[in-house]
């Protein structure tokens, strides 16, 4: 039995199960949903199950609801492969009258069809998880915590012990848990094996709709390069040609990316809309992210070697790695992360926003160079905000890749990615 690394979905779905009747857990394959809600659960159904697959289907078509028997909470894995049962689920819910019946997996969003009649709204809830942050790798040492931040003023001290070869590393590997909990020799292959799925099986069986895979592989290469950026459709349509090929068009982009969101592969960071004291109009465009920044380096074919030879990808490969991380700490604490840009072309690379309001204004730079024009930002941030509308910034932060972490005389903390936790 391997060992298994504590997760922020274990806080959510123990939580989640105590308020629904069913849980409904979210995210690409590979991400350890099977794992945390198979110790959740008290029976199991497994629909991927090569011996019992195509007898279960058989009965999900004649008689949902005997797959649903058995001793509670009982995890459905997989569920998309039955879609029917999301109905079954919903209406056994209603039937039984009690918390914490199932708890469902699902690595891929089905299209909406005449199986799926009811959203499950106040039946199912619903939890994203995510690859897994690094201090759920336990990378991080977890000194510094986001929540405490939110809760009160404090200076922040801490020593990471992650080197840049380090990060690195752990970019290239990516956060997958078989890669973060067994051996590191096959971690660039088990990527390499995701990617070579989703490019030659899996977009296409997400929707029922068949993909050309030489485009699909275009599209991907155009959004690896394009990580932590803004562009805009036109950019990734031009880019998407390589050499000979012809760009895609606008409308196989549109349904190509429908599909990887379904897929879990690719997680947009929307634009935040606070209330400002100027007219300055905002910018809306998303910024482009995978779930795991080891998607854009196996799609590059990028290594550790070749990362550190690299330093601007690196970078930008660096904020999708710490954006994975803040959305998980997030949703420990019930938050969501955004992004800032106006048309002056002001920015903040990361708006942790909880629901209360409170929100944390976060600039994430590698380096001490940038430490002084990372501040001004977040100065000139917090005084666009018109605080008659909205609180002040709980906490200010440039979140690094140095090893140490400090509150500056200016207030603003430094905390190092491998210090921070939820």
């Amino acid at each position: 039995m391997k060992e298994y690394y504590p997760r922020v979905a274990d806080h959510l779905l123990e939580n989640a199960l105590k308020s629904s009747g069913a849980v409904l857990i979210q995210g690409p394959k590979w991400c350890g949903k099977t794992s945390t809600a198979i110790r959740k659960s008290k029976s199991q159904l497994f629909l991927q199950n090569p011996d019992t697959r195509e007898n279960n289907l058989r009965i999900a078509g004649i008689k949902p609801s005997l797959l649903l028997k058995g001793e509670t909470p009982r995890l459905i894995d997989e569920w998309q492969l039955a879609p029917i049962l999301w109905d079954s689920v919903r209406h056994e819910v209603d039937m039984r009258g009690a918390l914490g019946q199932f708890v469902l997996t699902g690595s891929s969003i089905p299209v909406f069809d005449e199986h799926l009649s009811h959203t499950g709204a106040g039946r199912i809830s619903r939890i994203r998880m995510r690859t897994m942050s690094l201090y759920e790798s336990k990378e991080s040492t977890g000194d510094i915590s986001l929540g405490k931040l939110f809760d009160s003023p404090y200076s922040v001290e801490s020593i990471a012990r992650l080197s840049i070869e380090q990060l690195a590393h752990i970019i290239v590997r990516g956060g997958w848990p078989v890669s973060v909990i067994l051996d590191n020799d096959m971690a660039l292959k088990r990527v390499q094996d995701y990617v070579d799925a989703i490019i030659d099986s899996d977009i296409s069986r997400v929707d029922g709709i068949e993909k050309n895979p030489q485009k699909v592989e275009q599209l991907l290469k155009s959004l690896a390069r394009n990580t932590a950026t803004s562009a805009s459709m036109d950019t990734i349509r031009q880019d998407t040609q390589e050499g000979d090929a012809q760009s895609i068009s606008f409308p196989t982009i549109n349904t190509y990316l429908s599909s990887l969101q379904r897929l879990f592969v690719v997680e947009d960071l929307h634009a935040w809309n606070p209330a400002i004291r100027s007219k300055t109009p905002l910018r809306t465009a998303v910024k482009r992210h995978f779930t795991d920044p080891s998607i854009a380096t196996a799609l590059l074919d990028i290594d550790q070697e070749k990362l550190l030879n690299d330093f601007n990808t690196f970078g930008y490969l660096f904020e999708s790695l710490c954006i994975r991380d803040l959305r998980v700490y997030a949703d420990f604490l019930g938050g969501r992360v955004f992004h800032y840009r106006d048309k002056t072309e002001l920015e903040c690379d990361a708006i942790v926003v909880l629901r209360d309001g409170r929100w944390a204004a976060i600039e994430i730079k590698m380096g001490a160079k940038e430490f002084d024009e990372a501040a001004d930002n977040l100065f000139r941030l917090q005084e666009r905000i018109d605080t008659s509308k909205m609180m002040k910034p709980s906490c200010k932060m440039i979140l690094s890749a140095t090893d140490i972490g400090y509150t500056r005389e200016d207030g603003i903390h430094v905390v190092p990615i491998g210090s921070l936790k939820w």
